[in-house]
């Protein structure tokens, strides 16, 4: 009788607000369908990753920024409230309804993604409020902190060959692989991280997400 591998843990910070982050997120839950992996929700944030910087940024962005503090301050309350497993459903929950949703990421969207996992609806206030802050920062530090200032969301952590964490800015892919093509950039993804003193593979983005 052969054993079950052992799942490899992947950690995943993400800011509900990017759609490149949702389109990895999709691809790695379904790598999660096809290799012995499981994905741990971390929340980073776009807004404190900017704000010494959101002067420069174009007016859009500013305004982006501006209103991205509500969705990451809501999706900590929870999880400080309710634990960490809430955080993969309520993402989901969140960004299906604004990405292929095309709907605003505002308080309504909020409170219908709350409902829909089962937490309470009240938690939405906290989108106001800065008494999830030392937290929300706490985790942002400790994704962007193993991949430098940088970059953005997502960052996904691995384990190398030797067991020890590596963390890296992306896949950015779009649309999400599925099935083998998911596991095949999945096991491109560990040898990388595997890879001493590999650093960066990139090349000018020119379609938008592809969602389905």
């Amino acid at each position: 009788m052969s054993e079950t591998p052992e799942a490899t843990p992947a950690d995943f910070w993400f800011d509900p607000l990017c759609p490149w982050a949702w389109m990895t997120s999709r691809w790695m839950l379904e790598v999660e369908k096809v290799r012995p992996v499981s994905v741990r929700w971390h929340v980073m944030s776009l807004s404190v990753l900017n704000e010494k910087r959101v002067d420069d940024l174009p007016e859009r962005y500013r305004e982006l920024m501006a209103r991205g503090w509500g969705p990451v301050r809501v999706c900590v309350a929870a999880e400080q409230e309710h634990g960490s497993e809430v955080l993969g459903p309520l993402y989901t929950a969140i960004g299906t309804r604004v990405h292929p949703g095309g709907r605003e990421l505002d308080r309504e969207v909020l409170i219908e993604a709350l409902e829909e996992v089962g937490l309470p609806a009240a938690l939405a206030d906290a989108a106001d409020t800065d008494t999830y802050d030392a937290a929300l920062r706490a985790s942002h530090e400790e994704g962007i902190s193993l991949v430098g200032q940088e970059v953005g969301t997502p960052v996904i952590a691995v384990p190398d060959a030797a067991g020890k964490q590596t963390a890296f800015f992306g896949p950015v892919v779009t649309p999400a692989p599925k099935g083998e093509a998911a596991a095949r950039l999945w096991d491109g993804t560990l040898m990388v991280a595997s890879t001493p003193g590999f650093f960066e593979i990139k090349r000018t983005r020119d379609v938008e997400p592809i969602f389905d």
